[in-house]
C-alpha cells in the first residue's frame, strides 16, 4: 500500500517501529564530520588565554571584577551577529545548496581568527568577532547536511558521533590557545628574537586555527557532494525574489477561498522550502524552546568555566594560568567525545529521546552546586589531590548535558514539516540559540563579576545558573515521550 508524502509526513518514523538500520555513507559522513572541526577549534582556542588577553588590553584599568564582565561581552557579539545572519545563511542552504554556504562560513573563520590575532584594542576584537558570527551559519547548515545524509534507522547513529570533532576541537583549541599565547616568553629559543611575535603575544595561537580552517575549506570544495537534490543558483534566486516582489507591487493579488500560501502549506511536494510562517508549528515551537534553553544553560556554564578556574583562589575561582585551563579543557574534550561516541547512541536505543534529554539537563544541577565547593576545598586544602578530583568529578557530570544537543537535533529533525525546509528548521533553532547565547555569556559573567565585589553575594551567579538549569528542566517536560507522529 502506498504511502502518501506531504509537509505534516515526519521525518522520523515512531521510535518503537524497530527496522535494520541503514548503512551510514562513510565517506561523506566523514567529510562532514570533519568539517564540524572547524568552529571548536577556532572558539576553543581564545578560551584559555581570553581572561589575560583583556587584562593585557588594560581596558578593566586593573579591576580584576572586570575581566569577566568584557569576556561575556567578546563572547556575546559573536552570537549576535550570528543571530541577525544564521537564518538567512540556513534559508538560503535550502535554495542554492548547503556547499556553497559552508564555504562561506568556513571563509569568515579563517579570516576573523587573523583579525582576532592582530587586534590591539578590544574594539579590534570585537570587530573580529561579529565578522565571524556574520559570516558563520555553519552549525545549522551542517547539522542539516548531516541529516540529509541519513535516515530515521540511523540518524541517532550519526548524531552519537557528532561529538567526535567537538572532542579533538576541543581538545586541540585549548591546547593550541595554551600553549601558543606569548610564544616568544614560553619558547624563547624559537621564538625570542621575533618582534612581531612580542607585539602581537596571541597571534600565533589564532593562525593555527586560521590556517587550518582554510586547509578544510579547500577539502570540502574538492570532496564533498552537495546534499540538496534541487538547488538554482543565487542570481537566479535574487531575479526570482525580486520579480516577486514587483509583481505583489503592481498586481493585486487574489482573494479566493484559498489563498496561496494556504496552497503552500498544503502543498504535497515534499522537495520544495516552505514559507517561513509555515514552520511555526507547535512542534516546531516545542522543539526551538528546548534548544535554546539547552543552549543559554550550557554558553553559561561554559563561559563561566575559564573564568572561574583563572580568577584568584581567594575571590572565588581557582587561580590556574592559561596552560593548565588548556589541558583541563582538552581532557574534558577527549572524555566527552568518547563518552558520546561509545554510549550515546545505546542509551538513546535503551531510554529513548526525552529520557536522555531530561537527564541530561538534569545533570546541570550537581554541576553547578561544584562551583562553590571547589572552591571552598581549594581554600581549606590548596590545589591539591582532593580539589582535582573535585574539578574531575564536576566535568565528568557535565558531560551528560552533551547529550542533549543530539537528542535535540532528533526533535528538531521530527518536527520539520517536510525534508525541503530542514535548513529553514534549523536555521530557526539556531537563530533562537544564537538569541540567548547574546546574553548567556555576558549575564553568567556578570554575575561573576558582582558575587566577587559583594561578599554577601559570593553565591548569586551560581543561583542565577540555577535557574537557568531548572527552566531547562521545566522546558524538557514539554517533550513527547513517543517521537512525533503524523495525526498526533
Amino acid at each position: 500500500m502506498s504511502h502518501q508524502v506531504d509537509e505534516e509526513t515526519p521525518l522520523l518514523r515512531p521510535e518503537e517501529q524497530h527496522k535494520v538500520k541503514t548503512p551510514l555513507p562513510w565517506r561523506q559522513f566523514s567529510i562532514i564530520l570533519f568539517l564540524q572541526l572547524a568552529e571548536p577549534v577556532s572558539a576553543q582556542a581564545i578560551a584559555p588565554f581570553a581572561p589575560q588577553l583583556i587584562r593585557d588590553l588594560g581596558v578593566t584599568h586593573g579591576d580584576e571584577s572586570r575581566v569577566g564582565y568584557f569576556v561575556g561581552i567578546m563572547y556575546s557579539v559573536f552570537y549576535i551577529a550570528q543571530a541577525l545572519t544564521t537564518l538567512q545563511w540556513n534559508r538560503l542552504s535550502d535554495h542554492v545548496g548547503r556547499k556553497p554556504v559552508i564555504l562561506t562560513g568556513l571563509f569568515g573563520i579563517s579570516v576573523s581568527m587573523f583579525l582576532f590575532g592582530l587586534s590591539k584594542t578590544f574594539g579590534g576584537l570585537i570587530l573580529s568577532r561579529v565578522l565571524c558570527g556574520a559570516l558563520n551559519g555553519n552549525g545549522g547548515v551542517i547539522r542539516s547536511m548531516m541529516i540529509d545524509v541519513t535516515d530515521s534507522s540511523n540518524m541517532a547513529q550519526a548524531l552519537g558521533f557528532l561529538p567526535i570533532p567537538w572532542m579533538t576541537g576541543s581538545t586541540l583549541g585549548p591546547l593550541i590557545g595554551g600553549s601558543l599565547s606569548h610564544p616568544a616568553d614560553r619558547f624563547p629559543r624559537l621564538f625570542g628574537q621575533s618582534t612581531f611575535l612580542k607585539t602581537y603575544p596571541y597571534f600565533l595561537a589564532c593562525a593555527g586555527p586560521a590556517l587550518f580552517t582554510a586547509f578544510m575549506w579547500l577539502v570540502m570544495y574538492m570532496l564533498l557532494q552537495e546534499t540538496v537534490p534541487t538547488t538554482t543558483s543565487l542570481w537566479n534566486l535574487i531575479q526570482n525574489k525580486c520579480r516577486t516582489i514587483v509583481t505583489s507591487v503592481h498586481t493585486k493579488p487574489p482573494q479566493p477561498h484559498g489563498s496561496n500560501s494556504d496552497t503552500v502549506q498544503g502543498s504535497p511536494d515534499d522537495s520544495q522550502p516552505l514559507p517561513l510562517s509555515a514552520l511555526m508549528t507547535p512542534r516546531v515551537l516545542i522543539a526551538i524552546s528546548n534548544h535554546a534553553t539547552l543552549a543559554l544553560l550550557d554558553i553559561a556554564l561554559r563561559t563561566l568555566i575559564p573564568v572561574f578556574y583563572s580568577t584568584p583562589v581567594n575571590m572565588g575561582g581557582l587561580g590556574l594560568d592559561p596552560p593548565r585551563i588548556g589541558n583541563i579543557l582538552a581532557v574534558f574534550g577527549i572524555a566527552n567525545g568518547l563518552f558520546q561516541v561509545f554510549f550515546f547512541a545505546r542509551l538513546h536505543d535503551r531510554f529513548g529521546t526525552k529520557v536522555v534529554y531530561t537527564c541530561g539537563v538534569a545533570s546541570s544541577v550537581p554541576t553547578i552546586i561544584a562551583f562553590p565547593a571547589i572552591n571552598m576545598l581549594s581554600r581549606t586544602y590548596g590545589i591539591d589531590a582532593t580539589v582535582w578530583f573535585a574539578v574531575g568529578l564536576q566535568l565528568t557530570m557535565s558531560i551528560a548535558l552533551n547529550m542533549c544537543y543530539a537528542c535535540g537535533s532528533i526533535y528538531i529533525a521530527a518536527a520539520s514539516p517536510n525534508r525541503a525546509s530542514l535548513g529553514a528548521t534549523n536555521g530557526v533553532a539556531h537563530t533562537v540559540a544564537a538569541c540567548v547565547r547574546i546574553i548567556g555569556p555576558a549575564s553568567a559573567t556578570s554575575m561573576f563579576s558582582f558575587s566577587m565585589r559583594d561578599p554577601y553575594h559570593a553565591w548569586a551567579v551560581y543561583y542565577f545558573i540555577m535557574m537557568l538549569g531548572l527552566l531547562a528542566i521545566g522546558v524538557s517536560l514539554l517533550l513527547p515521550r513517543r517521537m512525533w507522529t503524523r495525526g498526533n
